[in-house]
């Protein structure tokens, strides 16, 4: 791009969003790549939406990550999503073209490549546990839903969020076998191979550990959504404990990494973007 030109503006949507990492790692993949371009921070309420999605083209807004509260709500602005986000029912991805705003979600593949990936890990004929049956839950429930796992079991208090979930994946992935735990413990953790939390239980210093340490073991993957803390109580004992484990701070950087490719057409700078993410952290 020639350097002469404006910068192209890219940026994530949410509210709160004034601590989000992502701004690190694509201002450290533009900055690899010779790209002019910047990407910012849009912390706007739920009022100011439409005016914002109206005035991109005059600002210079080019693509947009999108969180929390928005990602279902800015579907509503956008001429066309993926299949995959309307599986989904959320965008977390958005790409201005010169004739329509383009809704994605790289949630479910980001995460899926972090396992993969860095982990090592096959969901094919795996035994999964899910706690918790929200947006989250669903756009990586997509994924692994298409690797062919043997059973995925799920627990959310909200039971008809639990039932929309398994809804959508026995439409949509013939012969699944999905089971809803009334309980917790009701998730059979100790015949798992991968536990996933998708609540937010465990952001807060004074939430309690969300799974007892005896339902766990040394072959079990516990993989946290969460990443601030780095370590939440429940990835704690289940080091303690001889299990592996991992928080969300690479389904951040995979789904990011995504999303910069769809924005430029080039391949992310995963390495930078890593190092980005990781020095961010530190200063949480």
């Amino acid at each position: 791009m020639d350097r002469r030109d404006p910068a192209q503006i890219y940026g994530v949507l949410g509210n709160p969003a004034k601590h989000s990492l992502s701004p690190l790692m694509h201002n450290a993949a533009f900055q690899a790549l010779k790209i002019n371009a910047h990407y910012v921070i849009f912390e706007k309420k739920s009022e100011e939406l439409e005016y914002f999605f109206s005035s991109l083209s005059r600002q210079r807004i080019f693509g947009l990550n999108v969180t929390l509260p928005y990602k279902e709500k800015v579907i509503a602005f956008l001429d066309t999503i993926s299949k995959e986000a309307k599986l989904i029912g959320a965008v977390n991805t958005i790409k201005r073209t010169p004739r329509m705003l383009l809704g994605l979600n790289t949630d479910g593949e980001g995460f899926l490549r972090h396992l993969n990936e860095d982990l090592q890990f096959e969901p094919k004929d795996k035994v999964i546990a899910l706690l918790g049956a929200g947006g989250a839950a669903k756009a990586i429930s997509v994924y692994l839903g298409k690797q062919g796992p043997k059973k995925i079991c799920a627990y959310d208090i909200d039971a008809t969020k639990l039932s929309a979930l398994e809804a959508c994946l026995k439409k949509n992935f013939k012969g699944i076998n999905f089971v809803q735990a009334d309980t917790i413990e009701g998730l059979c953790i100790n015949e798992c191979d991968l536990l996933i939390n998708a609540t937010p239980v465990g952001m807060k210093e004074s939430d309690p550990c969300i799974i007892d340490g005896k339902f766990m073991h040394r072959g079990l993957l516990v993989y946290d959504l969460i990443y601030n803390p780095p370590e939440t109580k429940l990835l704690a004992l289940a080091k303690k404990l001889g299990a592996k484990t991992a928080n969300g701070l690479g389904m951040l950087l995979y789904q990011g990494a995504l999303s910069f490719e769809y924005f430029t057409g080039r391949g992310a700078p995963i390495e930078i973007m890593r190092r980005a993410l990781n020095e961010g952290v530190k200063r949480l």
